[in-house]
């Protein structure tokens, strides 16, 4: 007999900056039960789905989510017990109609989404398949992703006097996708080994990443490079970088106020110009959210300009949103995407999205949240999708390495099946 939910209920639980996020238990007719838990963003944009939190100053600092706990049990709860499970579409339609709103303000993206990653969780018990293969059942070789490892934080992610908000490593040039964890383990520990020479802070925050009291975000790149260097790797065909600058968080339209690191104020062009004279002094590969979320036309000349070399990846404009996202390619604004499932608040949606990356010839890269659980949902997603790149900060933290250690266990499991491709070229 065909599996169908029996029940949905839901919990409050800790995210890894300590606030309160939703775990979604999804009950079956066989007796199988699964959960998903739901992260939560602290850079975020300003289209993103609806979070929904209590606003009670009484509990959690009114980040509580008992609220969002009710729309699980009272409102999602009735309208899916019965259903199958593998029918995903068609329950992340009725969610949203349920919803009625454009960003789901009404019973809150965080509790649709953990309903929507719980329901494909079930889909894939139900048809007996690992989560990544229920994505593409029938595919024999799948891609594992690249990852991005953020090893220096700065911008709203620390509190040092750096503008830019994420260095990144890329080991792209291993053969295997547990080789390039190596390689990227190797080069934050020849980082943290530099950071401690200088005296800097070697303490870690949200992400895994070092925050060391540096006042010139070039500095950041140059003591990457080093640690690659350092660690005997070939900077650019091992391991490169990619940067974050999150341009929203210090800027807005076609000003950008980098007094935080005495860089002064510059205009859209003169970002562009920052950033085209570190492509001729790092090995630099991506550069993300370059310009603000607002500032479409600045993505538009960072690209021209810059998008043969390197890739140009949009996140808060775009906040996995097929809406704009379809902007972006009228506009050719960016050649690749950040893809994260709360931003736009179910799996169907956020496939839907990389789906247009993938029709239009652009990259998708599967992100994390600075506030992550143990769920290891977007490293299946990543595979099953073959997006090609992952974001999951550091090689440090429990609930980061929940989801490179995932991936090191599909790729074990793939076996010759397994294919690791850089999208940077080797």
């Amino acid at each position: 007999m065909a599996e169908r939910i029996t029940s949905l209920d839901a919990i409050e639980i800790l995210d890894s900056r300590g606030n309160p996020t939703i775990r979604v238990f999804l009950s079956l007719t066989g007796g199988k039960t699964v959960s998903a838990a739901v992260p939560s963003g602290a850079s975020t944009g300003q289209h993103e789905a609806h979070e929904r939190r209590d606003r009670d100053a009484s509990r959690y600092n009114g980040m509580g989510v008992l609220n969002a706990i009710a729309s699980v049990r009272d409102d999602i709860a009735p309208v899916l017990v019965g259903r199958d499970p593998t029918d995903q579409g068609a329950i992340d339609d009725r969610m949203c109609t349920l919803d009625g709103t454009p960003n789901k303000t009404r019973l809150g993206a965080n509790a649709i989404l953990g309903v929507s990653m719980a329901v494909a969780r079930a889909g894939a018990f139900a048809t007996g398949l690992p989560l990544y293969r229920y994505f593409a059942p029938s595919q024999s070789y799948f891609h594992l992703p690249v990852p991005m490892l953020n090893v220096i934080n700065g911008g709203l992610h620390a509190a040092n006097a750096l503008d830019f908000q994420e260095f990144m490593l890329v080991p792209h040039g291993a053969p295997t996708f547990a080789e390039a964890m190596r390689l990227g383990s190797e080069t934050y520990h020849a980082l943290r080994a530099i950071l401690a020479t200088r005296n800097l802070v070697t303490a870690v925050g949200d992400e895994g990443g070092f925050a060391p009291d540096i006042s010139d975000n070039s500095e950041a790149c140059s003591l990457i490079l080093r640690a690659i260097e350092r660690a005997g790797f070939q900077p650019m065909s091992e391991v490169a970088l990619a940067l974050d600058p999150a341009a929203s968080s210090f800027g807005s339209a076609s000003s950008y106020d980098l007094s935080k690191s005495g860089g002064g104020n510059l205009g859209t062009n003169g970002l562009i110009d920052l950033y085209d004279s570190w492509l001729g002094r790092f090995p630099i590969v991506s550069i993300e959210d370059g310009v603000a979320e607002d500032d479409w036309a600045g993505y538009t000349e960072m690209t021209r300009r810059l998008g043969k070399r390197i890739q140009i990846v949009g996140d808060d404009n775009y906040v996995t949103n097929v809406k704009f996202i379809e902007r972006g390619i009228r506009e050719k604004c960016t050649n690749a995407v950040l893809i994260k499932p709360n931003q736009i608040g179910t799996v169907s949606e956020t496939i839907a999205a990389i789906e247009l990356c993938r029709n239009a010839g652009w990259n998708a890269v599967v992100s994390h949240r600075s506030g992550e659980t143990d769920d290891s949902f977007i490293a299946d997603l990543a595979v099953g999708l073959s997006c090609g790149q992952i974001k999951s900060g550091a090689p440090c933290r429990g609930e980061r390495l929940a989801k490179y250690n995932r991936l090191i266990e599909i790729e074990h499991e793939l076996g010759k099946y397994a294919v690791f491709v850089s999208p940077f070229g080797s």
